[in-house]
């Protein structure tokens, strides 16, 4: 006969002779993803309630702490209190609240800035895919990982619009940044709910997160095309002028630019001291808060640009913001898109199937620099990354990139070789 498998194994630690390890097993009763938590743990790990049980000296004493272990986690079941008795819906409703949200007091309680518009994407992600779904009804105590499991599936298949509506293989959340969002939402709000609650099984401890998506290499302009811009005839006026300086070649984002005032421009060093953005600068209610990696940083302030700045404010007047018309209003979210287009038509640059768009001006402007062996840090620090992998993953081309236009020169060569040789012989005939 089989031999049967013992509840749980005691054994000595190597490291230190007078001290235990536990690990326990499926046959002692408990469920498979608590035995998981209890694998190859110290005795000093034991809850407060078996305290006397924590420092075993002898393996006899091992195996009764062991015991004892077990028959607490079978009655340690949640009791429906009113402080747990919270369903999914509020709990995660919670943190769409900046004033509700545990996440948001803990980060300021450590003087951690958290935006309001980080508030905002949530309280989308929650009032577009999550509200109604049964997962948002149970009680965050009664919560398994097959509800967890089956809750991922529902929102993976759930029909997408927006952005999505033209692009068929795109209609299902699942394989798209927002499911991701959604997912690392979630996942983060039962992280916070069992924070202050140690007894509290995570349903979503046994799942692996989502795999990251794989970004495509943005396109960028060459630095003799960022020059051709500003070229006679192609930039209209003095806010043309000044904005596409403004982009290309201090790197500041749309909602930094338009959020500007003139305090924020240092004559002198010179240099410009970004301190603030517009938040959810594409829609109506947007509104004036710190930058996007909530630090302030400080970008480049060139003599075109300076100049630039002198002409418009010369033109337009001084006002409450840099780039400002002069009614005092500032363009539109839309406004760098539209003449974007037309400044590269004017221009004469053939894109040649790149997606040029207006934050392809800082993809540009990293690559320039890259170009002349300025260090990854210092472009880091330029465009105010707070992580060096976000710069090198987007806004540096990949070696494979270069690689490949390496090999299309060189089988143009390759190809121009042969007409070149029959060239030559037409030649020597023709003598």
């Amino acid at each position: 006969m089989p031999r049967l498998q013992e509840p749980f194994v005691v054994y000595k630690r190597k490291d230190r002779k007078d001290s235990f390890c536990l690990t326990l097993n499926t046959s002692s009763g408990l469920p498979p993803r608590v035995c998981k938590e209890w694998k190859r743990k110290s005795f000093s790990n034991f809850p407060p309630d078996l305290l006397p049980f924590s420092t075993p000296k002898t393996k006899a004493a091992a195996k009764a702490g062991a015991m004892a272990l077990i028959a607490f986690l079978k009655n340690d079941e949640p009791k429906p209190t009113k402080k747990c008795s919270i369903t999914v819906g509020d709990w995660v409703k919670k943190f769409t609240v900046i004033t509700e949200s545990p996440k948001a007091a803990r980060l300021m309680s450590k003087n951690r800035p958290y935006s309001d518009g980080s508030v905002d994407r949530l309280k989308g992600l929650y009032d577009v895919h999550m509200a109604g779904d049964p997962f948002m009804e149970m009680l965050m105590s009664e919560t398994e990982s097959h509800d967890a499991l089956a809750f991922l599936g529902r929102m993976g298949l759930r029909e997408l619009k927006g952005r999505y509506k033209n692009k068929p293989e795109k209609t299902k959340m699942v394989g798209t940044e927002t499911y991701i969002k959604l997912i690392k939402f979630v996942r983060m709000a039962f992280k916070e709910y069992g924070r202050d609650r140690p007894y509290w099984q995570n349903p979503f401890r046994d799942i692996e997160p989502p795999a990251d998506i794989e970004y495509q290499e943005r396109d960028t302009l060459t630095e003799a095309e960022v020059i051709s811009l500003f070229r006679p005839g192609v930039l209209l006026d003095k806010m043309e002028v000044a904005v596409c300086a403004a982009m290309f070649w201090a790197g500041l984002r749309r909602s930094e630019i338009f959020a500007l005032r003139p305090v924020d421009l240092d004559w002198g060093t010179p240099r410009i001291l970004v301190r603030q953005a517009w938040q959810n600068f594409s829609y109506k209610k947007r509104k004036l808060s710190t930058t996007k990696s909530k630090r302030d940083r400080v970008a480049p302030f060139d003599d075109v640009l300076m100049d630039a700045i002198k002409a418009l404010w010369l033109e337009n007047g001084e006002h409450e913001f840099v780039f400002s018309f002069a009614d005092g209003t500032t363009p539109g979210p839309t406004w760098i898109k539209c003449r974007l287009r037309k400044w590269i038509e004017r221009a004469g640059i053939n894109l040649g199937g790149r997606n040029i768009v207006p934050h392809s001006s800082r993809n540009s402007l990293a690559q320039t620099l890259e170009d002349h062996d300025v260090s990854l840090r210092h472009i880091q620090e330029l465009l105010g990354h707070l992580s060096l992998k976000t710069t090198k993953r987007h806004y540096l081309q990949s070696t494979s990139k270069k690689i490949r236009e390496i090999n299309k020169s060189i089988k143009e060569a390759m190809e121009s070789q042969p007409q070149e040789e029959e060239n030559i012989l037409q030649i020597h005939k023709a003598g």
